[in-house]
């Protein structure tokens, strides 16, 4: 049974576009479905997520990091009596805005629009979701619920100073609300990232040869996990051993939150979904001591994967690619996509005009854009090595 702070799918507070609901799916339950079957979803089977997404069948993509942390967040909802399939939509929409090579892409592109706004993944993915997916005959994207949009809005705390564009621009038609936090629902998938990332980096990194086992064992809770697992099992194959105590690693982090947010929510006793976004602060947390952990661990993947002499070099290189593909399409918009042309004709000015060119580009995937930049450009072979996306 769901906690009173729940959101409540019998009662969303609707979507920008009146529709009538399904019979036998639930509102959330509608949102994530839309959001599965969206072109920008399928594509990131081939964006980076650390590395780059031709460089080896096991390494994560955005795809099934957004699978995994999706899988967390239903977890952590269950744990909590949240609304499970809201904080799934959000889980799975969460990365929808990033552009192709990872950070590093993001990086470039958001220097390269500087003079148009800048550019944010985050604001990016509600504006997918919002307009770019257009399939639908009676509005342009996925038309969903303002609970779903106020989560992929906000999930990392209230957005505050210079909104980015493409968020101010919706949120101008459709409130949601920036100066609070979002619902726990949205709280539950934002951590859930947070464990992804910080137990599968660590995998993709072992695997790439970036650093040791060794080296991870003398880790901040790698270490007693490591324990755990040679008291247990002495003289386990390394491969084996070291699967285990990240096993553990991440159940210590799953099991963290769900103590530390069941505390802090039976301290605030809220009464409805508004009391948690009213609370001032993010309910759904780490404790302080993990999360101190966390930061030793974060920056050991700084140093030794997102900063590593090949991803270093590897930056370079694909950083040149969103560098000269941006200026080429602004100057030649008669290559974009037939798709693209009718907002092309549209486009009051070279502001418009280089949003959406921004647009086009954030929707590359990593082999796309690669593929685009030799057809157009020629040069900036992808050589072998990792990419940051850090």
């Amino acid at each position: 049974m769901a906690a009173p702070y729940a959101t409540d799918p019998a009662h969303p507070r609707g979507r920008l576009y009146a529709e009538e609901e399904s019979t036998f799916r639930s509102p959330f339950q509608r949102d994530r479905d839309r959001i599965i079957h969206a072109s920008a979803f399928r594509r990131l089977k081939h964006k980076t997520q650390v590395f780059i997404e031709h460089e080896g069948d096991y390494f994560r993509t955005r795809l099934t990091h957004s699978i995994e942390v999706a899988q967390v967040a239903r977890t952590v909802a269950a744990a909590l009596d949240l609304n499970v399939e809201l904080t799934e939509a959000v889980a799975l929409a969460h990365d929808l805005g990033h552009p192709p090579f990872g950070h590093t892409g993001e990086e470039a592109l958001n220097a390269l629009m500087q003079p148009y706004g800048g550019f944010d993944h985050n604001a990016q993915a509600l504006h997918i979701v919002t307009n770019l997916e257009r399939h639908y005959a009676e509005w342009d994207g996925l038309n969903l619920t303002w609970e779903s949009l106020e989560g992929i809005a906000k999930h990392n705390g209230p957005v505050t100073g210079d909104v980015p564009y493409a968020l101010a621009a919706y949120n101008a038609r459709h409130d949601l609300e920036l100066h609070t936090h979002a619902s726990a629902e949205a709280q539950a998938a934002a951590l859930a990232d947070d464990i992804a990332y910080n137990n599968h980096d660590l995998h993709d990194g072992l695997r790439a040869e970036l650093f040791s086992t060794d080296e991870l064992a003398e880790l901040p809770v790698l270490q007693d996990c490591f324990a755990r697992v040679d008291a247990k099992y002495p003289g386990l194959n390394y491969y084996r051993r070291r699967h285990e105590a990240l096993r553990r690693f991440f159940g210590v982090l799953v099991e963290d939150v769900i103590t530390v947010s069941r505390q802090n929510l039976a301290d605030l006793a809220p009464s409805s979904a508004q009391d948690v976004r009213d609370a001032g602060r993010m309910v759904v947390q780490f404790s302080p001591d993990l999360w101190a952990d966390l930061k030793v661990i974060r920056d050991f993947l700084f140093r030794r994967m997102y900063r590593a002499p090949a991803v270093v070099s590897m930056r370079d290189v694909v950083t040149q690619i969103i560098n000269e593909l941006f200026p080429f399409f602004l100057e030649n918009t008669h290559e974009l996509p037939k798709q693209w042309r009718k907002d092309v004709a549209e486009a009051p000015d070279e502001t418009a005009l280089a949003r959406i060119v921004a647009d086009y580009i954030a929707g590359m995937t990593d082999r796309f854009a690669i593929q685009q930049h030799k057809r157009l450009i020629g040069g900036a072979d992808i050589p072998a090595g990792v990419i940051d996306a850090s």
